[in-house]
């Protein structure tokens, strides 16, 4: 399907970083964009033509949106969905597509329909109390350790507990709401590494599929990125394959990140799928001709998608924030010595430990190279609260 000229006027539910990193593209195609978000100062607010603060459950605010707008979008997937199913009802444009949101927003009901379209992934199961916890921690159920969800509303790492052992399974619940809110247990994988694939679903049904990202966690929030992932031919084809299969079952229209777990037997199994571009593909930004946002605005125009192969190694790191306060970035005069650096700072004024407040990527002929040079970025790169 040919883009449609026409339709020049994106709304995009969220203003963090993600939605200004999707600004930067639309803007430079010449789409016209207002974002919806509670907050004066998010960072997307410099950047979009118009700004709708409003809280992200404000009906009226989804409504006024699709008014000003011919095609929805949005950066992160806890959004009002029954709004957006109304007013899709009503023949706005919503991409990805309000079903496939409704489902991926519940982890449970994501992990069902992945699961029931053919796609591994970890046992897993309902759970309404620290006694079916205990049933599925049997070694002839799921077995210790258990990892335990809020079926919604997780994100880097929050609504997620480990319970290791049988007595630390009450610690877990209680940690998690005592049952207020719906859970589910997914049995532990020990995984060998954790990898992550972007791909892309054009309205005509295209596809495309960036390479295997190889990540790496601290205290559950990404930290890490490296392009090409250390793995081998087969279970980068298994996962690619993956990937594409997941693009078939939820049919949405944009950009999707899939993560998956590579075990030591080397089996790929599916562990989240997020409707949206994803931290772990910021990557492509200065690692791939077009990057996960250009293509995700390609997408939802209806424009055909552009390059998604690597042109060199990357390595991608994330800023977090490493105290409260009024955010400063200390070391960017030394850190740029090095000419091939890139930094990205998402505009935050406060910062919070922990708070991804920016990101540096490195391209290089190896990947040991980029390793090298990111690791003494890192060592220079700080964001502090003052």
């Amino acid at each position: 399907m040919a883009g449609d000229t026409t339709k020049k006027k994106i709304g995009i539910i969220g203003g963090g970083q993600l939605g200004k990193m999707m600004i930067l593209e639309a803007k430079r195609l010449g789409f016209y964009v207002v974002t919806l978000d509670p907050e004066k100062s998010c960072p997307s607010h410099s950047i979009s033509d118009e700004h709708i603060i409003a809280d992200f459950n404000n009906h009226h605010a989804y409504v006024e949106l699709a008014k000003k707008t011919d095609i929805i979008t949005y950066e992160f997937e806890h959004i009002h969905a029954k709004v957006l199913e109304e007013l899709e009802n009503k023949g706005h444009l919503i991409y990805p597509s309000v079903k496939s949101l409704k489902i991926i927003q519940n982890k449970f009901t994501q992990k069902q329909e992945l699961r029931d379209n053919g796609v591994p992934v970890p046992k897993f199961a309902l759970v309404d109390s620290l006694e079916a916890i205990h049933r599925l921690g049997m070694q002839d159920k799921f077995g210790y350790p258990l990892m335990i969800k809020t079926t919604l509303g997780g994100y880097d790492g929050k609504g997620n507990a480990l319970a290791v052992t049988k007595e630390d399974a009450e610690g877990a619940f209680i940690l998690l709401g005592s049952g207020e809110h719906q859970l589910m247990a997914e049995e532990f994988i020990d995984f060998e590494r954790e990898i992550s694939i972007i791909a892309c679903r054009g309205l005509d049904g295209s596809r495309v599929i960036y390479p295997v990202a190889e990540n790496t966690h601290r205290n559950s929030i990404l930290d890490t990125t490296i392009v090409p992932a250390r793995l081998s031919p087969k279970i980068v084809d298994n996962a690619t394959k993956i990937a594409d299969k997941v693009m078939e079952v939820f049919e949405g229209v944009g950009t999707f990140c899939v993560e998956m777990f590579v075990t030591h037997d080397e089996e790929v199994l599916v562990n989240e799928v997020a409707p949206r571009p994803h931290n772990s593909g910021h990557y492509t930004i200065e690692g791939c001709f077009a990057n996960q946002f250009e293509n995700h605005i390609r997408a939802i125009t209806g424009l055909p998608f552009g390059y998604v192969d690597l042109i060199k190694p990357t390595v991608m790191i994330n800023l977090l924030g490493e105290s409260d306060g009024a955010a400063q970035l200390e070391g960017l005069e030394d850190a740029y010595n090095d000419p091939g650096l890139h930094v990205h700072l998402y505009g935050k004024a406060m910062s919070k430990k922990w708070r991804k407040m920016g990101h540096f990527t490195v391209v290089d002929d190896t990947l040991d190279n980029a390793l090298n040079r990111a690791n003494k970025a890192r060592a220079l790169l700080k964001v502090t609260g003052k």
